[in-house]
């Protein structure tokens, strides 16, 4: 019998959402607006984060935020009205994610005209939000004490995209067996070029480092 050469061919089951958001980037470049994709766990503290964080930057940068959940509005009501931003829900319909088409007939609905800088806060899931991209300029992780310290070692691969590490509800440190400085090395073993910041968005405790780390990306942004 005569040997047959058999040449596997791989294509990505996310290669078309990638061009999309290749795509979507460049868009939302030639617009001026830096889009934030942000993840974390249910309950980590993003909406309560974004509240303390839009409340310090507002006043010098034009902000918008898209909440994503997979029913409710509960979260884009209450940014609206702590902050006074623009802000609107997007339901994913039962979807654990938000992918770059998502992300684009969101911003078809939050009229980008006058808005600089628009916050994606993304479905509550360490897994499915990690495996898609949004189209995003910056990918950022909120991870809260109560969740333990062996988050990175778990969830490799959310760590390993987010550009920004932000450990919240460090007010909690004394009631939780969480060790601070062996996290931080955990998360620079996934993606040593992450940059790390503890904060409390109850107290208020790191948020205005927070506050600089984006006004300088949009800086940055703006001018490349």
């Amino acid at each position: 019998m005569e040997n047959v050469k058999t040449i596997l061919l791989h294509r990505s089951v996310y290669a078309d959402n990638d061009y999309e958001a290749d795509q979507l980037r460049a868009y939302l470049k030639n617009k001026g607006v830096f889009v934030v994709n942000l993840m974390s766990s249910p309950g980590a503290g993003k909406t309560t984060t974004l509240t303390a964080l839009i409340n310090k930057i507002k006043d010098k940068v034009r902000v918008g935020v898209m909440e994503a959940d997979i029913d409710s509005d509960v979260d884009a009501i209450k940014i609206a009205e702590k902050t006074g931003v623009k802000s609107i829900q997007l339901h994913t319909n039962g979807m654990c994610h938000l992918d770059a088409g998502m992300t684009k007939t969101g911003l078809d609905g939050i009229d980008m005209s006058d808005l600089d800088l628009i916050f994606l806060e993304n479905v509550g899931n360490l897994v499915c939000p990690a495996e898609f991209d949004t189209g995003a300029s910056l990918d950022v992780m909120i991870l809260s004490i109560p969740e333990g310290d062996d988050k990175p070692l778990k969830y490799p691969l959310v760590f390993e995209k987010s550009d920004l590490v932000i450990i919240n509800k460090i007010d909690a440190l004394p009631y939780f067996d969480f060790n601070l400085e062996k996290c931080m090395q955990s998360i620079k073993m996934r993606n040593k070029n992450a940059t790390i910041i503890p904060i409390s968005a109850k107290t208020g405790e790191g948020v205005d480092l927070v506050a600089d780390y984006f006004i300088n990306k949009l800086r940055l942004f703006k001018e490349n």
